[in-house]
């Protein structure tokens, strides 16, 4: 059983790119730096020809333990072409409209982790 005070950011991403072989994976802390909620974005070869369910499900098994002593856990699952073609998409939506701002951390028109129920990124109420 992993100790939830050793779940971070940066434990969860290598995690999710050595079990899953994930070319890029972004996770965000949603607990104001608790490590009880975690958002997160995973781009792996490994998901081609799998439904939403099935990739889910890679990720919940590749972080069982892991999610079993954290409170909360979202994943956004792409194969690297889903990725690619997102990508390019908010870059041409960022670019016809100068008000844009980023839906996570990072550059305008990049995909990121969803943040919903978040303010600024994190849990309302969360004082951590």
């Amino acid at each position: 059983m992993v100790d939830a005070t050793s779940i971070t950011e940066e434990s969860l991403k290598t995690a999710l790119r050595d079990r899953l072989k994930a070319i890029h994976v972004e996770v965000t802390d949603m607990s104001g730096g608790c490590g009880q909620s975690f958002t997160s974005l995973i781009v792996s070869p490994a998901f081609a020809g799998q439904t939403s369910l099935r990739r889910h499900r890679a990720v919940n098994a590749a972080l069982r333990d892991e999610i079993a002593a954290i409170h909360a856990w979202s994943a956004k699952c792409q194969t690297p072409e889903e990725w690619e073609r997102a990508r390019a998409e908010a870059q041409a939506r960022a670019q016809t409209s100068p008000a844009s701002t980023t839906t996570g951390t990072g550059t305008v028109g990049e995909p990121h982790p969803p943040l919903d129920g978040t303010v600024g990124g994190k849990v309302d109420g969360v004082n951590a």
